[in-house]
């Protein structure tokens, strides 16, 4: 666990799930993470004073999208990052999902990158974790690719998570401009669509974020702040182990 510095709230758990898949389909190239998606969470996270946990599937160092780390993708949090050699060396030393207990957290974020296409999408594991903390009516965050993990997650009554609620994702034309529409094993957009979310989207590349229920999801990589944001707001009106029972409240999104 990594704890924040400065409390300006009551310090609440929060986990991370990273991904640990690093193939880019048949490409021969790479993926991973989206490191702005991870960094600039983690510091919204840990500047409030938040305890922040890192998990992935597999443990150990979570792979880095290589593409995150070129210099036009930089951002304030990604330089933060790579003088940061504490969070460094945490990162590197990511709990096995599998040892992860969901009732020792608040809050659950997934950050992005095209990796959790692969292995986050369709682990039983990550699955059970997000019923888990659906069930608790824990709030749950999600930015860019990350949205793929409701894939096969389902409420009590056998119905898809993201079922009449308001999400957002990775768009089919942000796809197409980075030329993976033919690389991933689906897209995102089209699958939540599928699962029955109200999907909407904003301006490529621009932030753009929605909430639903106790759901909230980011676009793209610009959207990671507002998504962390938005999560914090959940999590102070959320009122963790109360019986999971959806009414219009549960699928109103604000923005």
């Amino acid at each position: 666990m990594f704890g924040g510095s400065t409390i300006e709230e009551p310090d609440m758990k929060i986990l991370m799930v990273l991904t640990s898949h690093q193939a880019l389909g048949d490409t021969g190239q790479s993926t991973g993470f989206w490191l702005e998606e991870f960094a600039a969470p983690y510091y919204r996270f840990f500047d409030k004073g938040h305890t922040v946990t890192l998990a992935s599937p597999k443990g150990g160092q979570p792979p880095v999208d290589p593409k995150s780390e070129e210099t036009e993708a930089q951002t304030s949090s990604t330089e933060r990052y790579g003088n940061d050699k504490e969070l460094q060396a945490v990162l590197a030393a990511t709990q096995p999902l599998s040892e992860i207990n969901p009732s020792e957290y608040d809050a659950l974020f997934f950050p992005g990158g095209h990796g959790p296409m692969w292995d986050l999408a369709e682990s039983a594991t990550s699955k059970a974790l997000i019923e888990a903390f659906d069930l608790a009516r824990k709030p749950i965050g999600a930015v860019c690719h990350g949205p793929a993990v409701f894939r096969h997650a389902k409420s009590p009554d056998g119905t898809s998570l993201i079922q009449g609620r308001d999400v957002t994702g990775f768009s089919n034309s942000e796809e197409a401009g980075v030329g993976l529409t033919d690389v991933v094993p689906f897209l995102l957009e089209d699958e939540l669509i599928r699962l029955g979310g109200n999907y909407s989207k904003g301006e490529d590349w621009q932030p753009y974020l929605v909430k639903g229920g106790r759901l909230v999801t980011g676009q793209n990589p610009a959207s990671s702040v507002g998504c962390a944001d938005g999560l914090l707001e959940l999590l102070r009106s959320s009122s963790p182990q109360r019986p999971n029972v959806r009414d219009e409240a549960e699928t109103k999104s604000s923005q």
